[in-house]
């Protein structure tokens, strides 16, 4: 088993639910509005960390945060980008570099941004996001746990902080 720990919009601070939340991940993904370079400092803390831009980012978590990233964890591959629009766009081949011409479709796209946890399909993508462990939209604050084994997806699950 595989268990990454996805996490977005925390503008700036972790709530202590997170660590509790993420205490048994193997990897956490940040999907953009960190807020501070101590957000990402502290989640390394726990495991390492893919974090992506969010549009309330700047260039001071340096040059391997990105406005997208993609990556293999387990046998599965993950998109990650902040906007679900920017998301939307980039499975189907509209922009922003994330995916070019021929690469092969993630089975998992991640995104932030709304502030509101949401997990479904978008044909054979699983797409998700954790919504926001501080600023949460109309639900409980909150993050994800997504378990990976083999190659397969066992489970995305959002746990209220």
């Amino acid at each position: 088993m595989f268990v990454i720990g996805i996490i977005s919009d925390t503008h700036g601070g972790l709530p202590r639910g997170v660590y509790k939340a993420f205490k048994d991940c193997d990897h956490i993904i940040h999907a953009g509005d960190i807020g501070a370079p101590s957000v990402l400092y502290d989640l390394e803390m726990i495991a390492p960390v893919t974090a992506v831009l969010g549009n309330c980012d700047y260039d001071e978590f340096g040059p391997e945060v990105r406005g997208y990233a993609t990556k293999v964890f387990d046998g599965v591959r993950a998109l990650v980008i902040h906007r679900p629009k920017d998301m939307r766009a980039a499975l189907a081949g509209q922009g922003l570099g994330a995916l070019a011409a021929g690469d092969p479709l993630p089975r998992i796209a991640i995104h932030g941004h709304t502030h509101k946890p949401k997990k479904e399909y978008v044909g054979a993508v699983l797409t998700l996001c954790p919504g926001s462990p501080n600023y949460p939209r109309e639900s409980a604050s909150s993050v994800m746990v997504l378990t990976l084994d083999a190659g397969k997806i066992v489970s995305a699950d959002i746990i209220e902080l």
